[in-house]
């Protein structure tokens, strides 16, 4: 997959955007030199087997699950935090699942979300304008401009505070706390009263009874540890490329560079530039890799980066994010998957419906309307389906929290209520009312019969 003159260290003669300018080369080398040689934070054999997971995807007969914090914060690393996360992510799974009859690959935005592009390189506080929150990895979210002075040293910050999000979410995961007969404890306290939280612990019922069945049947669910484990994989975008080429590996089993930041990582629709040290770096390794797939991709341009970053036409190599906005997204994306459909490279298309759907209100206040999520959702599924392409997945910023970030849903947030509980460090998450009605709308269009045919 690599080719002899790549190197982890090959993208700094490309263009690289949207990178840190550290005031101090020297001590932003020692915060490289100290990453280079820290334990992995994941294995290659671990993102091969997502690789194989979202195979599966690729080929139809999976379903993605991307979804977490727009940008995680230092000050959340806790326990509580991140089991609420994972909380939503796997009532969200469970709703797909049982009610698509589907496997769910659960891929977080987590431990190592701590950096963002912005369009903007300032923005107000009060009178004045300082620089842009680009994550916790680079500077701090204060709003002063001493603040916002890019620090290295956060760079190993990020990798301590990505271990223990790790650690946590490994506990979990294969500690009990996923087991499917503990369906019911999923829920919230503040989304079990919720018309969604009702219709959760319904769903929640049935799936208890069709293991007590399964029992009933002799078969042993207690053994069954498919049943009382799941895998939840990580992803962040690969945008300070220091922080990322510090933690690439050569795995010794393979011969193969992997980037061991995150399981799967991916471009940003500012960052995907066929030329830009991005798309060099990230040609070189060898995870599941995403690009985002914005309004001005162009069929040429998505063929030439397939071929860049996956040559040999692997399943589960290459997943192509779609984020093109709810009013678009019908009109646009049918060209760019008749393309790659006809090109025969076997990638994931996946959706994004958060991030060309944010607007301000009145006030000022940075929002999105639920209705136009779905609204994205719905024309990516119908432009798959009218390409013969299997819709494969949705990317989701989402949080476990009670927040007032995202207008709509079934128990509507209103434009009055968002200064209320708005927590986020960058853009607006739907919170965990709204990502459960998701998820039971996005059953529905999955089982649709049109997705069959």
């Amino acid at each position: 997959m690599t080719g002899s003159v790549w190197s982890p260290s090959s993208w700094r003669s490309h263009p690289a955007l949207h990178q840190p300018e550290w005031p101090s080369e020297e001590r932003a080398e020692v915060a490289r030199g100290k990453l280079a040689t820290v334990p992995p934070l994941v294995f290659a054999g671990e993102a091969r087997q997502l690789r194989s997971a979202l195979a599966e995807v690729a080929g139809g007969r999976a379903f993605l699950l991307q979804a977490g914090d727009c940008a995680e914060s230092f000050h959340d690393v806790s326990a509580i935090h991140i089991r609420e996360k994972l909380k939503i992510l796997l009532q969200m799974a469970a709703v797909l699942t049982y009610g698509a009859t589907l496997p769910v690959v659960k891929v977080g935005r987590i431990a190592g979300q701590y950096a963002k592009a912005r369009t903007s390189p300032t923005e107000p506080a009060g009178d004045d304008e300082i620089p842009s929150f680009r994550g916790h990895m680079i500077h701090d979210d204060a709003p002063t401009a001493e603040a916002r002075i890019p620090d290295p040293e956060r760079m190993v910050e990020a990798y301590y505070h990505s271990t223990s999000t790790l650690n946590l979410v490994r506990a979990f995961t294969k500690g009990g706390f996923a087991d499917l007969l503990r369906v019911h404890e999923w829920n919230q306290e503040f989304v079990a009263s919720s018309v969604e939280g009702r219709r959760y612990e319904r769903l929640a019922a049935e799936i208890e009874r069709a293991l007590l069945f399964m029992a009933a049947c002799g078969i042993d669910v207690v053994a069954e540890q498919k049943l009382h484990q799941v895998d939840v994989w990580t992803s962040h975008e690969g945008l300070v490329l220091d922080y990322e080429e510090a933690l690439t590996r050569r795995d010794s089993t393979t011969g193969d560079w992997y980037d061991c930041s995150a399981h799967m990582l991916w471009i940003g629709e500012r960052t995907r530039k066929l030329d830009g040290a991005h798309v060099e770096f990230f040609s070189g390794v060898n995870n599941p890799l995403g690009v985002k797939v914005g309004p001005t991709a162009t069929p040429d341009e998505l063929i030439e980066i397939c071929e860049r970053l996956d040559p040999a036409r692997m399943p589960g190599r290459l997943t192509l994010v779609s984020r093109m906005g709810a009013e678009q997204v019908f009109e646009l994306l049918p060209p760019l998957l008749r393309a790659v459909r006809e090109s025969e490279h076997p990638v994931v298309w996946a959706c994004d419906p958060m991030h060309a759907n944010v607007f301000k209100t009145d006030s000022g206040v940075k929002t999105r309307r639920f209705d136009a999520i779905m609204a994205e959702i719905e024309g990516f599924f119908a432009a798959c389906r009218a390409e013969r392409v299997w819709p494969g997945g949705v990317h989701l910023e989402f949080t476990g929290e009670d927040v007032t970030e995202c207008l709509g849903g079934s128990e509507a947030v209103l434009e009055e209520q968002l200064s209320s509980r708005y927590m986020s460090l960058c853009d607006p998450r739907l919170n965990a009312r709204q990502s459960l009605d998701l998820a039971f709308r996005l059953a529905e269009l999955m089982r649709a019969p049109e997705l069959e045919a």
